[in-house]
């Protein structure tokens, strides 16, 4: 058994071992009642034994005759109950191990470091989260309805069979050993090919899913031919690898059904040698014959049912590497929440490269005092939007330590430190809900009032109120359906509402015009008070209130000081000015 298996079993077995009562109460029903079903084939022995004695007057055999088939009926009945049991009992509780498992794999997998969903296709994740809770239902099934049961089945029919003729017993027997190793085996050697196949089938959702999220870039690029192209390829590697893996199957079927044909006809062959021989009445070979196709069609089942289940674990194996994979960012034993009294920050011999990347900070060192309003200036790479991610935690620092009220962000819990943060990005994605649901998350247990209240001084009730359905309008994926300076009004409005003592603003205003500007300029005045704020600016006009503005250049302090202080100091924030400030046509000349 593989590495991935072995740990597939262990992650269902983690939501399973919830329900133990339950699944013990299945097997003990479904054991009884195939149990009771191989006793059944004995009675119809007993019957046709009875049927085809030659001394007697009918009268005479007909109670005994109804005994039998009142046994019989006695005997399915029971086992008519004790399935509807596990029949029931299967359908309340593998709906809860999925949902369980669905649950746990989308807490583990959302819990992974920003950096992990960057470098991964969203479209290929949930086809991954899908593809465990639907590997689990085939895998029960199999085992549940198919696999243990036939373990029963095998093993009584034997017994059965050994007491009345130990030849016929051994040659049933080698053959199951032989039938049940030749598919076990090839499934082994098969699963490569089914992992494979799962693979492929995964890249063709994420290229797909790629291609549905970029709609708007392949028309205005032209790209459909291209985006069909690599559609085409993926999906022609695809049903060549199925190809492979269904011929595969159908040889190995075709095996099976000449083993099948051999072993029907040896069995009734000595069936017959033994009937002449006077050791075998009628009532066996009805025996015989009962055990014969109720394992011929189990067994053949069993081939079926052993390709299902590796192909499960095939499915498995991607999101169960997921599960196995440890979470970057990680809370200490012990975390405490972070207490932000005063809103001081520090960063202390800072430095930060990606793995196996560039260096991007190195002993990077400054503190932001409490309440003071400080900008992030500099060229595209020099490290600004780095600083915030290291002090949201998305990414952990090479060395030096981040603070906060005297406080490393690294012993606090994530979700506290989240918690008094508040981010205004450029580029604002909001969820495909309500308008009033995306504000709303700023502060979940927020009334409609205070949703209200934020919308208005982050002026989105402007735009709000001549759509259709007001604040109940879904706005599309990722917000699709405003501008992109609505989305951030809207980012402003959840900012408001969360109202965390630090405040980090993105070029926060970068999708706005000028007069919408104006009016969120404002909005933010009232955002910023009593706050410690960071704010990453390009466009220079928006960060000239700020208390101090520091210039960096390839994560580095180039300097730093007042808007007036660096103006007359003539250097990278100056020349920066002057470009905005006389336009760009005069630096090219």
């Amino acid at each position: 058994m593989q590495i991935s298996t072995k740990q597939t079993l262990k992650i269902y077995w983690s939501q399973v071992r919830k329900y133990k009562f339950l699944v013990f109460s299945m097997f003990l029903t479904l054991g009884i009642g195939t149990t009771i079903e191989l006793a059944v084939p004995i009675y119809y022995k007993k019957f046709f034994n009875v049927l085809t004695q030659e001394n007697g007057a009918h009268s005479d055999l007909f109670p005994v005759l109804v005994g039998v088939l009142l046994s019989i009926v006695a005997l399915n009945l029971t086992e008519w109950v004790l399935y509807r049991f596990a029949h029931f009992t299967n359908n309340y509780l593998q709906p809860r191990i999925m949902a369980d498992l669905f649950e746990h794999t989308y807490d583990y997998l959302q819990r992974h470091s920003y950096g992990f969903f960057t470098n991964r296709f969203s479209g290929a994740l949930v086809r991954k989260v899908t593809k465990l809770t639907r590997a689990f239902e085939v895998f029960f099934d199999k085992i549940f309805w198919n696999l243990f049961p036939l373990t029963i089945r095998i093993t009584g029919a034997t017994i059965v069979l050994y007491i009345f003729n130990h030849t016929i017993a051994y040659v049933l027997f080698g053959w199951i050993l032989i039938f049940i190793a030749l598919n076990y085996l090839f499934s082994r050697w098969k699963l490569k090919y089914d992992v494979a196949l799962s693979e492929k089938d995964t890249e063709r959702t994420a290229i797909l899913a790629d291609a549905v999220t970029n709609q708007n870039n392949i028309q205005l690029f032209v790209g459909y031919q291209f985006e069909f192209g690599r559609i085409k390829k993926v999906a022609g590697e695809l049903r060549k690898l199925q190809t492979h893996t269904w011929n595969l199957s159908a040889i190995v079927e075709a095996v099976q059904a000449g083993l099948f044909i051999g072993v029907e006809f040896l069995l009734m062959y000595l069936a017959i040698k033994f009937w002449q021989q006077g050791l075998l009445t009628v009532g066996d070979f009805v025996l015989i014959q009962s055990y014969l196709i109720a394992l011929i069609i189990n067994v053949w089942g069993v081939g079926q049912s052993v390709r299902e289940l590796y192909e499960s674990f095939a499915d498995a194996e991607e999101i169960t590497v997921i599960l196995n994979t440890p979470h970057e960012i990680q809370d200490v034993p012990g975390a405490k929440p972070l207490t932000v009294k005063k809103g001081t920050i520090e960063f202390q011999d800072v430095s930060f490269r990606y793995p196996k990347g560039r260096r991007i900070l190195s002993n990077f060192t400054l503190t932001i005092a409490p309440h003071e309003k400080i900008a992030f200036v500099g060229h595209s790479g020099a490290g600004k939007s780095t600083l915030i991610k290291l002090l949201f935690r998305f990414h952990e620092i090479t060395n030096g330590k981040i603070l906060i009220d005297k406080q490393p962000i690294n012993q606090v819990s994530q979700d506290s430190l989240r918690a008094n943060l508040s981010l205004v990005p450029q580029e604002p994605i909001l969820f495909h809900r309500t308008l009033i649901e995306n504000i709303r998350y700023g502060r979940r247990d927020a009334s409609d009032e205070a949703v209200f209240a934020a919308a208005k001084h982050a002026h989105c009730d402007e735009f709000i109120a001549k759509l259709p359905q007001k604040y109940e309008t879904h706005v599309g994926e990722r917000g699709v359906k405003l501008s992109g300076g609505e989305r951030q009004r809207v980012a402003i409005a959840r900012a408001i509402l969360k109202n965390a003592p630090i405040l980090i603003l993105d070029e926060a205003t970068s999708s706005l015009d000028s007069h919408t500007e104006a009016l969120i300029q404002d909005a933010l005045k009232t955002l910023m008070r009593g706050k410690t704020v960071i704010v990453i600016a390009h466009r220079l006009s928006t960060i000239r209130q700020m208390d101090r503005t520091v210039v960096l250049k390839d994560g580095h302090i180039l300097d730093q000081g007042t808007h007036d202080e660096l103006l007359q100091r003539d250097g990278l924030y100056a020349h920066l000015w002057k470009l905005q400030a006389g336009g760009f046509l005069p630096a090219l000349k």
